[in-house]
């Protein structure tokens, strides 16, 4: 059997041989809604997302075996699909027969990465199959902004899969951009503040409640809880939360406080918002600062209690100024494209270099059915400029 895979512009990944029904993924254009040229430091003439389909020797309807088959042998090639993320950012899979979340639990487990587990959730994710859940369900009215999945915790998955089940009319696209390129764009146009987080990093204080905080939220116990009892008293339910706490393996880097008689935690992570690429040592800005600006402009339009911003925080706990972070919202809305969902599409993302979002949209709440999978791979490098351990990304503990 052997792979092999074009190196023109309009890609083929072929397949040939041992399988009674050859697959083929092959590359196709979108409309430049939906795809771009990436810019520096991607090579030139680089899109993202990288858009397949599957092609079948006989044109016969594709069989979501015959691809699961074909991605496990195009990984076990070289990991040819994850160096075709690490290149593009994202891969779009378009026309297979995923319907179901165990279709496309069976279909992200075929890359063979590990399943991530996700320690500090602040959203309630529960599970529909083998590491899949439903995406951020958050009220339809809510832009959620173009970030990477985790920025807040130490701990963060390498890759984020996204199958739609059902696809809205109007609004409700996914949102792609380039972290890589937000970085070099940032270095040019505000390289003081890229020396400043190289220096200091960021100071993340994320709150958790015994109860739901917002609607879609999770709970301190879906957060930190997976060893507590029904019959545990206060201090055993704490000191389960603060084991599970310490996997983060930060040290120093990783605070906490319990207020409010025991029902409210809050962690202080002091965490790398540079990281590096695996491989190309590229340096990608790894954050949601401008995501923060977006929902503090969406903020200010409403009326007090509910008009609530919060400071971003340098590593050092000196505040972040928000022009910066403005700054960084106006080179996301140049650089990122919208994705159209069509039922059964899937978005492959490589989290350390691609951000992703969620656009609002018309009509009722289960109009847009996303499923996620989250997994990790390669941990992203230390940025030269950083000094200290607090720099370097590192996977949480098993436990």
């Amino acid at each position: 059997m052997t792979v092999s895979i074009a190196s023109q512009f309009a890609q083929v990944l072929e397949l040939h041989g041992g399988a009674s029904s050859p697959l083929v993924f092959e590359s196709f254009d979108l409309p430049s809604s939906n795809q771009r040229l990436l810019g520096a430091p991607h090579s030139q003439g680089t899109v993202t997302p990288l858009a397949l389909r599957p092609s079948t020797d006989d044109n016969t309807a594709p069989d979501l075996d015959a691809a699961i088959s074909s991605i496990k042998s195009l990984q076990a090639h070289d990991s040819l699909l994850s160096k075709k993320l690490s290149t593009h950012g994202t891969l779009l899979f378009r026309g297979l027969p995923i319907n179901s979340a165990d279709d496309f639990s069976k279909f992200a487990h075929a890359f063979g990465y590990s399943p991530h587990e996700v320690i500090g959730i602040i959203i309630d994710r529960p599970l529909l199959a083998p590491n899949v859940a439903p995406a951020n369900e958050a009220p339809k009215e809510v832009l959620i902004y173009n970030h990477n999945e985790s920025f807040m915790v130490p701990h963060a998955p390498e890759y984020i899969f996204l199958h739609c089940r059902r696809a809205p009319k109007e609004g409700g696209e996914t949102p792609i951009s380039s972290s890589l390129e937000l970085f070099q764009r940032a270095k040019d146009e505000i390289p003081e503040f890229i020396d400043e987080l190289a220096e200091k990093g960021m100071l993340s204080k994320v709150t958790y409640k015994v109860d739901i905080q917002f609607a879609g939220g999770s709970t301190l116990k879906q957060a930190f809880g997976k060893e507590i009892e029904e019959e545990d008293d206060e201090a055993t339910k704490r000191a389960k939360i603060e084991k599970q706490i310490k996997r983060y393996g930060r040290g120093e880097h990783t605070t906490w406080e319990w207020t409010d008689d025991g029902q409210t935690l809050v962690l202080a992570h002091r965490i790398p918002v540079i990281r590096t690429q695996p491989g190309t040592g590229l340096p990608t800005l790894f954050t949601a600062l401008a995501a923060h600006y977006k929902t503090n402009q969406r903020l200010a339009a409403l009326d007090p209690p509910q008009k609530i911003g919060t400071l971003q925080l340098f590593g050092d706990g000196t505040p972040i100024p928000e022009h910066y972070c403005k700054k960084l919202a106006e080179i996301t809305d140049e650089i990122r494209v919208l994705h159209k969902w069509q039922q059964g599409d899937v978005l492959v993302y490589d989290n350390i270099i691609a951000q992703h979002g969620r656009q609002p949209w018309k009509g009722k709440q289960e109009d847009r059915e996303v499923m996620v999978s989250t997994w990790d791979g390669i941990v992203p490098g230390k940025f030269e400029q950083s000094k200290g351990d607090w720099a370097q990304v590192v996977q949480a503990s098993e436990g």
